[in-house]
């Protein structure tokens, strides 16, 4: 990874000024414009009102001409929600220009939500309808009744998966509640079907409540192939997720844990080849002991890490810390931190070769950085703005990965979840185990090739075709070798 010019880093004197200066689709406005007809040079106008607010323009196409105006549709690219206003307004300051309409695109893609239910069986006649429904209907669910077992078979269970949130948890927007949580599950149905034909069904539980949380999803398992839990706070997410894989015999996977580290070990497999390290030569620190820093921190156990330091806002976790503990930190204590370090994160990533990083934003210096061992991996997550930006981390760090999409190495959960949910359906799994995510991550770093791999590509694209069918074959290969499958496939 290129490193900016001294001088361009210099002119930011916070390291959140450097968020949010490469324009995003995310921030994307679709603007009708009209222009005075017979007057030159407004078009180019308008582009350098753009480009002078920092946005970039993805089109521009003329829509409708007459003597007195020439109409058009301009979609920009801007920084910011704010950048996106800075823009309007500097282009309806132009003479000769009028705004018509702004629409942001985001909101736009999202009216009238992003999912819908669409029939497999069709009703043309009589006879269609009393086979799908009465009179024909009821000897299937008497089939049901007698074996619960056939539902597999006979109903939507099969292929539908639950994305259950009560909007505690929600990207890095925090609590803000079950209905507002609604827009991520339904992009989380989205992503299942696109990338995997998974059917699912957004559930947004208004409670706060463990217990209630718990009888609301086991009520409704019956209907269901696998269980997505999503954007759920710790640690109540620890105790939901425990009781419900107690409780029921399909899967139940966290997404914001698991997700995040089964993509995170992807990376590392990758990470680890290209600095010439071995998984149990590593001393991983992980910055910010929530629901994802512990599954990271546990799959990498699982892979061999014997050296792992985890750090909150009160400094490293050892065995007899009092101080901002809870049933999970105090697990973590005892299986992490072999050496005892105490202090903050200054001590804690003195000579380690990894940071990891799902805390927040400029919680990881330069000065840490440079403590760390030579060629060190930094993969640091917060979202939207990282532990410490690529740009600042470039001269010091060998492997950088982000949460990001406008960064190289972008640890993206869709490369997962996905497919493991794929893999388990084909074989009915009762519950997701921790070999399967190994094996899962060891299938997404394998997609790239020897002759691929490179410190800016560590992690395949989520559109790469091959991800989630790999994903799916290892998922379905250690649900059988593990005895967790109801059935097992040809293949």
């Amino acid at each position: 990874m290129n490193p900016l010019p001294p001088v361009i880093l210099a002119a930011f004197a916070n390291v959140e000024d450097l968020v949010g200066v490469t324009p995003s689709a995310q921030f994307s406005i679709t603007l009708r414009l009209e222009l005075e007809a017979g007057r030159p040079g407004l078009a180019a106008a308008v582009a350098t009102a753009i480009s002078d607010q920092g946005a970039s323009i993805t089109s521009m196409e003329v829509v409708e001409a007459d003597h007195r105006r020439v109409v058009r549709e301009v979609v920009v690219d801007a920084t910011s929600v704010e950048n996106e206003d800075q823009v309007t307004a500097a282009i309806a300051a132009l003479p000769g220009v009028t705004v018509a309409s702004s629409e942001d695109r985001t909101f736009r893609l999202h009216h009238g939500g992003k999912v819908e239910m669409v029939a497999r069986a069709r009703l043309a006649t009589r006879e269609d309808l009393s086979v799908a429904y009465m009179p024909g209907v009821a000897s299937v669910a008497r089939r049901i009744a007698e074996d619960p077992e056939a539902a597999f078979d006979y109903t939507l269970k099969r292929n539908m998966v639950a994305v259950i949130t009560n909007g505690t948890a929600v990207l890095g927007l925090g609590d803000i509640g079950a209905a507002a949580g609604m827009p991520v599950m339904e992009g989380k149905a989205l992503l299942f079907k696109e990338f995997a034909d998974v059917d699912s069904y957004a559930v947004c539980v208004d409670t706060h409540d463990a217990a209630e949380l718990i009888a609301v999803c086991e009520a409704i398992a019956p209907a269901f192939g696998g269980i997505n839990l999503e954007d759920i706070a710790a640690p109540v997410c620890f105790e939901v997720e425990d009781a419900l894989k107690a409780r029921l015999d399909i899967p139940v996977f966290h997404d914001d844990q698991h997700g995040t580290a089964v993509v995170l070990l992807a990376a590392l497999i990758n990470a680890c080849t290209i600095t010439g390290r071995r998984m149990q030569d590593l001393k991983v620190v992980v910055n910010g002991i929530g629901a994802s820093g512990v599954a990271c921190s546990k799959i990498l156990i699982n892979a061999g890490v014997s050296n792992i330091v985890g750090c909150d806002t009160r400094g490293t976790i050892y065995q007899g810390r009092t101080e901002n503990m809870n049933f999970m930190k105090d697990w973590y204590a005892a299986h992490t931190n072999p050496e005892g370090i105490r202090g903050d994160l200054t001590q804690a990533v003195r000579g380690a070769d990894m940071f990891v990083g799902l805390s927040g934003p400029g919680t990881f210096s330069v000065e840490q950085l440079r403590s760390m061992a030579p060629d060190p991996i930094v993969f640091a997550m917060a979202n939207p703005t990282p532990e410490i930006m690529p740009e600042i981390a470039a001269p010091y760090v060998r492997v950088m990965a982000t949460g990001r999409s406008d960064y190289p190495n972008q640890i993206n959960n869709v490369l997962a979840f996905p497919g493991i949910f794929r893999g388990a359906l084909d074989v009915r799994a009762r519950q997701i185990s921790e070999g399967m995510k190994v094996a899962a991550a060891h299938a997404i770093a394998g997609v790239i090739g020897d002759d691929e791999l490179h410190e800016d590509y560590i992690i395949p694209s989520c559109f790469n075709p091959d991800v989630a069918p790999a994903v799916a074959a290892a998922t379905r290969r250690v649900a059988v070798e593990e005895g967790l499958a109801r059935i097992t496939p040809t293949d």
